[in-house]
């Protein structure tokens, strides 16, 4: 066995210097946090896990999760799909392939809170381009008045702002499959279907892993673009997580229940992402066995 470098994990430490600032530090104050009333700077109560304990039991943080997991799952059967689409309709080389992926990616150039902006004047009904055209189609839509209508703007604003990440982790996914698997399926005939069942969807299990656990992390703590675009409202419709935790630790600074709703949040997202990550796992052990079977 060859010595370990001992000089190279000096590279490393600035790495781990940062991350101990910006994650790991924060994260232990907030675990000080979640297990005492703070009733004033200089006077606080240990309380274990009384905070928790009220958190958990809390019904509005019941109804915000489970409109947060609708959203996400709604973000990925809509995002992944169309991704995939895009990136398949994208030209190859050329100019054109160029060309396409400057615009594919200006929607994700835009800050969060002018996208949140953007569609606020894009869904009104008397000067937005979306709001008049279902208005003159019939369609009574008022987003900051209809709760559906509100959950469906906010659920278009984001797939119009992150697809376009999709499609280009897919697009340079399907770049990377060699040639000789395109020839090969050529020679035997095979059709488009084919060829993306069998040589494309495969070749992509990996990047759609990571396009799946991205999209699902960052849909599950959206913030800015839904308080922008409708505040959170119609009633509770948009409130989704995040939201409801900066409701808790800056309107109303209970910081010793917002502590624990933020170690709840974290726990909630890693345990989802594990279950999701596993799944997606051994679907595709499933699916490559069943292929090569």
């Amino acid at each position: 066995m060859k010595p370990i470098n001992q000089r190279a994990w000096l590279l490393v430490l600035p790495v781990v210097i940062c991350v101990a600032f910006s994650a790991i530090l924060p994260l232990m104050t907030i675990v000080n946090y979640s297990v005492q009333d703070i009733i004033s700077p200089d006077r606080r109560v240990f309380v274990g896990t009384e905070w928790y304990a009220m958190v958990l039991q809390d019904e509005e943080l019941h109804g915000a999760l489970l409109r947060q997991i609708g959203f996400s799952l709604a973000v990925l059967a809509i995002e992944i799909p169309l991704g995939i689409l895009l990136a398949l309709c994208m030209p190859a080389t050329g100019w054109r392939a160029s060309a396409v992926l400057v615009v594919i990616a200006l929607s994700l150039l835009i800050p969060w809170n002018v996208v949140g902006t953007i569609w606020q004047v894009f869904g009104r009904t008397d000067i937005g381009l979306m709001g008049a055209a279902l208005t003159w189609l019939g369609v009574d839509y008022h987003y900051t008045g209809d709760p559906l209508d509100a959950w469906l703007t906010v659920l278009a604003m984001d797939v119009w702002h992150w697809t376009p990440l999709v499609a280009l982790l897919c697009y340079a996914g399907l770049r990377a499959i060699p040639e000789a698997y395109y020839q090969a399926a050529r020679i035997d005939g095979a059709s488009r279907l084919a060829v993306f069942r069998y040589i494309q969807l495969p070749k992509l299990r990996g990047v759609l892993m990571i396009a799946v656990l991205l999209r699902f992390m960052d849909s599950f703590m959206i913030y800015t673009e839904p308080f922008v675009l409708t505040g959170g409202g119609p009633g509770n419709a948009t409130t989704f997580l995040s939201q409801y935790l900066t409701q808790k630790a800056v309107g109303q600074f209970d910081l010793g229940p917002a502590a624990a709703f933020s170690i709840v949040y974290f726990l909630i997202i890693l345990l989802l992402c594990f279950m999701l990550y596993n799944w997606m796992l051994r679907a595709g052990t499933a699916a490559e066995e069943t292929t090569h079977g």
